[in-house]
């Protein structure tokens, strides 16, 4: 990395007193470069909305040191948050406000005079393609228009670095290929992003740079295409079950470019150099057990975690 990261994190650790004590995160460092989006990739419960939590100044850390912008997050939080904007997993916006008075008074608290502060609030209705819904109360809005809104909302004060914590959750997929577009429009403009997630394609899409992280730990950082030339295959084979043994394990792992066979919940996962030649011997060893479903794919960045965990993404 050449230059000041837009955000470093260094030996970031936050426990939570019990009991159970509860270690969310264990010693994580990450750097964000300017300009990037960078995203946070793993299941519920991995940290990802602890570590947004400390560098947005509404979580205090147990130890370690979170810097933005060159400012310390925890002695200077009141700068921070006027470089930040921030987009929770919830709907915050002001219910009995408005679209446009959700951006306008959004901006005043920022310290916008009144004549400013409206002119941007219609430059962001603009933006987000929000100008017919500017005097829809908030509470009206679907989903994602809603989050729309937030995002708006969140810059409006033109921050330096946006965090995006699940902006996708709970969205249809037309709301999320749509959010998906935006986001990429704002990393195009030259605005810092720090989004978390459990959708692999999410990350994979939209992603400059990839950290996963399960249990407080960040496991591996890298592009999406580097992370998933870590596993070593070129094809990925799943084939479904009644019923899987050792032997069976054994003799497909003997077959010709087969690296690695894994367990799974409803058979195997096969990961292979190529998938010429291969699917005619999986299929004949595997009908004695109860072939269900076969499925050929490329390696994903669900595909790395599993590597590094033994378990799927979405447990």
């Amino acid at each position: 990395m050449t230059g000041a990261p837009a955000l470093s994190i260094e030996a970031l650790a936050k426990l939570y007193p019990g009991p159970p004590e509860v270690r969310a995160l264990q010693g994580v460092d990450l750097a964000v470069r300017p300009g990037e989006i960078f995203a946070l990739l793993g299941p519920n419960g991995a940290g990802k909305t602890t570590t947004v939590g400390v560098c947005t100044t509404r979580v205090r850390a147990t130890s370690g040191r979170v810097t933005l912008d060159g400012l310390d997050v925890g002695t200077d939080p009141a700068a921070v948050k006027r470089r930040i904007g921030v987009v929770t997993q919830y709907n915050t916006l002001d219910r009995a406000c408005t679209v446009r008075e959700n951006l306008y008074y959004h901006c005043r608290y920022f310290g916008m005079g009144g004549t400013e502060a409206g002119a941007r609030a219609d430059e962001l209705l603009g933006q987000f393609r929000l100008a017919d819904r500017a005097g829809a109360m908030a509470v009206t809005l679907s989903g994602g228009l809603a989050q729309r809104v937030q995002i708006a909302r969140a810059i409006a004060h033109r921050p330096r670095m946006l965090f995006l914590d699940e902006p996708t959750a709970g969205l249809d997929p037309q709301s999320r290929l749509a959010l998906w577009e935006l986001i990429g429009e704002l990393r195009a403009s030259g605005l810092t992003v720090l989004l978390t997630t459990h959708y692999m394609e999410e990350a994979d899409r939209l992603s400059d740079r990839v950290a996963i992280i399960d249990h407080g730990r960040v496991l591996v950082t890298g592009t999406p295409s580097e992370l998933k030339q870590r596993v070593g295959a070129g094809t990925v084979v799943t084939v479904e079950l009644e019923r899987a043994d050792e032997p069976l394990r054994l003799a497909i792992a003997a077959l010709p470019s087969v690296r690695e066979v894994q367990r799974s919940e409803s058979g195997l996962r096969i990961l292979a150099d190529t998938r010429e030649g291969l699917l005619p011997r999986l299929v004949e060893a595997t009908v004695p057990y109860g072939l269900r479903d076969v499925s050929v794919f490329e390696p994903t960045l669900e595909t790395v975690f599993i590597q590094l965990t033994g378990r799927d993404l979405r447990d």
